[in-house]
Order: C-alpha cells, then sequence, then structure tokens
C-alpha cells in the first residue's frame, strides 16, 4: 500500500445515550440531521473536501445501519484502491478478541491498519459533530509548532464545561493544562474530540497505555494527560467557525433549528465545501395548493398540504390536509395525518402520527408533567403509530413500551 502523509481514524462507535431512544436502534453517527443527511456525513466530507482520502470508521455500537450506510465510501469520493474509507468494527485475534473499551483502546486495536499505510501523522475524529472544517490547515499548525500532538478548541458556555475536555494554553498556544470533563473548569476552551498526533509518538503512548491495567483506555482520560506531563510539546489549534456537539436531544434539536436562520453559521448551500451523503432516489418534493409552508427546509420526496413553519422535513416525510407542524425535526417517513399537530418536536423515522392527534401540547392546569430538556421538546421513537386520540404534552420522550401507561388524561 501507498505510504500516506496522514490517515484518519474515525472513532462511530459511540450508543449515543443522552439521545435517549432515538439511538435505540442505530449509533449515534448515524441520526438523520438537516432534512437528507446523517450526522457522520459532516465528518466524512470534511476529511474529502481536506483531501485525505485514507479513513478508518471505527465502529462498534448497532453497527448495521452504520456500515450499510458507509459501504465503499463513494458518496464521499473515498472509494480509492490506495487508501479509501475502511469500516473497522472490533475483531477476534489468535490471543482473542474484545469490544473497544475506550477511545484509545480502539485506535490501538487498529494499529496495524495504520501501520500498513506508514502515516507521519494520525488525525483522530468523533463521527458526531456537526462543523465543516478543513483538516489541511489544522495539519499545517500542526508542523509550523512542531508539535507532537495538536487539539482542535473552541469557547464553549461554562455551564457546558463539564462535558468536555478542557485545557489551558500558553501565549504561543501551547497547552499547559487539561482536565477531561471538569465539574469546576478553570477555562471555558474545549476540546473538539479533533486530534493530530505524530504517529511514531502515539504508537508508543497507545502501546504503554494499553500495558497499564488501571488505564481507562481513552485519549481524554488517559492519553493526552500523560502526554502532557511527559512534557509533550502539545498545541491547542483554535477553530473559529460553527461546531455543534450534537449528542443530546436539546443540542440536536438547536443544531437543526440553526439551519433555518436568515443567515445561518453553517451554510449547506456552500458550492466550495459541499456536505456528500449518500441520496435516495425520490422524487421532487411536493407543496399542496392548500400549504402553507415557511422558514423550513423540505427534502426530497415530501408531500406537504398542510401548515409547515419553522420546521426540518426530511426525505419521504408526508403532512397532511389541516396538519400544522413549527419547530420540529420530523425524521425521514414520517407519516402526520390530516388535522394532527405537531409542535418543537422531533418525531422519528416512519412513525405515523394519526389524524387528529396531538403532540407538544402545553400541560392542563395541575397536569403533573416531568420535562426530559431544557427546552422542552417532545420526543417521539422511530416506527411506531400515534393513535388519532392522542395527545401528548409537551417535553415528554416517549417509546412505544410506555404506551399502556399513559394517563387517561392524554385520551381526549
Amino acid at each position: 500500500m501507498q505510504k500516506k502523509e496522514v490517515v484518519a481514524m474515525l472513532l462511530a462507535g459511540g450508543q449515543g445515550s443522552r439521545l435517549g431512544i432515538l439511538t435505540k436502534k442505530l449509533a449515534k453517527p448515524a441520526v438523520p440531521f438537516g432534512g437528507k443527511y446523517r450526522i457522520i456525513d459532516f465528518t466524512l466530507s470534511n476529511c474529502s473536501n481536506s483531501g485525505i482520502d485514507s479513513v478508518g470508521v471505527l465502529t462498534q455500537y448497532r453497527p448495521l445501519t452504520l456500515n450499510a450506510y458507509i459501504g465503499i465510501g463513494s458518496a464521499w469520493d473515498l472509494d480509492r484502491s490506495g487508501g479509501g474509507v475502511s469500516v473497522l468494527p472490533p475483531y477476534v485475534r489468535e490471543q482473542g478478541g474484545e469490544w473497544y473499551k475506550g477511545t484509545a483502546n480502539a485506535v490501538y486495536q487498529n494499529i496495524d491498519f495504520i501501520a500498513q499505510q506508514n502515516p507521519e501523522y494520525v488525525l483522530i475524529l468523533s463521527g458526531d459533530h456537526i462543523y465543516k472544517m478543513d483538516y489541511s490547515k489544522m495539519l499545517s499548525y500542526h508542523k509550523s509548532k512542531g508539535a507532537v500532538a495538536t487539539i482542535a478548541v473552541i469557547p464553549v458556555p461554562w455551564e457546558e464545561t463539564h462535558r468536555f475536555g478542557v485545557m489551558k494554553a500558553d501565549e504561543n498556544g501551547r497547552i499547559v493544562e487539561f482536565k477531561e470533563k471538569p465539574k469546576v473548569a478553570k477555562s471555558n476552551l474545549a476540546s473538539m474530540g479533533v486530534y493530530i498526533f505524530n504517529w511514531k509518538e502515539l504508537r508508543s503512548y497507545l502501546e504503554a497505555d494499553e500495558a497499564d491495567p488501571n488505564s481507562s483506555n481513552d485519549f481524554g482520560k488517559n492519553i493526552i494527560p500523560n502526554m502532557l506531563e511527559a512534557n509533550e510539546p502539545m498545541y491547542a489549534y483554535a477553530f473559529k467557525e460553527y461546531w455543534k456537539d450534537v449528542g443530546t436531544i436539546d443540542s440536536l434539536w438547536e443544531a437543526n433549528m440553526d439551519l433555518l436562520r436568515k443567515d445561518p453559521e453553517l451554510k449547506l448551500n456552500d458550492s466550495k465545501w459541499k456536505i456528500f451523503s449518500l441520496n435516495q432516489t425520490l422524487p421532487p418534493q411536493l407543496v399542496g395548493p392548500g400549504a402553507d409552508v415557511q422558514g423550513s427546509l423540505l427534502s426530497d420526496g415530501c408531500l406537504v398540504l398542510g401548515k409547515v413553519h419553522h420546521s426540518v422535513v426530511f426525505t419521504g416525510a408526508q403532512i397532511g390536509e389541516g396538519a400544522e407542524v413549527i419547530d420540529s425535526v420530523i425524521m425521514p417517513g414520517v407519516q402526520i395525518g390530516r388535522g394532527a399537530t405537531v409542535h418543537k418536536a422531533i418525531i422519528g423515522e416512519n412513525t405515523i402520527v394519526e389524524p387528529g392527534a396531538k403532540i407538544g401540547v402545553p400541560a392542563k392546569p395541575g397536569e403533573n408533567v416531568e420535562i426530559s430538556n431544557e427546552n422542552g421538546i417532545t420526543v417521539i421513537e422511530d416506527n411506531v403509530c400515534v393513535p388519532q386520540s392522542m395527545r401528548i404534552v409537551q417535553g415528554t420522550v416517549l417509546s412505544v413500551a410506555a404506551w399502556p401507561e399513559f394517563p387517561e388524561e392524554w385520551i381526549s
């Protein structure tokens, strides 16, 4: 195999437990986003647009949909004979096999894949972030600093620092302190989960980490702190454009709503930095003569006969006459019946909302409802049928398993 300057390892095996029922049957990177994409499309497109043509995708949790979706990588121009995209699940070796124990262990288990290409640098990526980034610029920065490791960073709200690896850097950008998911942060400069390492040094640290029985085998908890303690030259690369970790219901909904702004930070129609996707062959969208559509994204195969305001409607979805969809994310294949209402909700793939059903309605006085997320978003899982008599209160997250347990007052 031809020697590559840089090999990308894309971590895509996360369960995505904070997305709850949306990741009940698929890995977080495979969750639909933005009307026609899946979350992983953004990282794969970044690789393609950055000229990085050797990508290992490390899968684990519910990999079937993701594996079939990626295929040979042709949608992202990564179907190359010398490199391309390779799906890398855990596998059984002579000494036995095991699930990936952590992010570092996942890369360690694929040392042979990297070594075959003998790169100078390894780019570590996450498959569950929404952003557009030229990794070649980050690599140039890494080289100019003579770094062993470079971490892409972005300021986050102080109240969210507990979700990230947080660091402090000196006036030259050299990292002087790093803490993974601190309870009390000293900085709001957060890791984006994008790392560049010199391969020779990274391999040494991965092997040492694997030999440590007390390690969590994680980049943020182990590899980066160990490098910092060894006084390796590690630098922060400041990223100043749109970036969103869509690991929660709130952030996923917010990122979809961000696309509907008058001048969105993340532009999907940028011809200079296309977001590629494995698109189905579907007919054009059809907006009926009595429909009312404002400030929304409608994808191929949609049929809209009702009202859709400030919403993202995915491929193949249908909105019936007199139905009302506001501030919502309607996943692929959803059918919303005549006269139904959907307010501030995420409706899972292929779900049927029967005529007259009401989703995301305000609670009545004295009605005891547990709001499950900050924005009060109602979430319905994939492949279920919401009966026409159903009234689902705003902010509820419902699995089909909860259907028989609904309060009687929810049945109108």
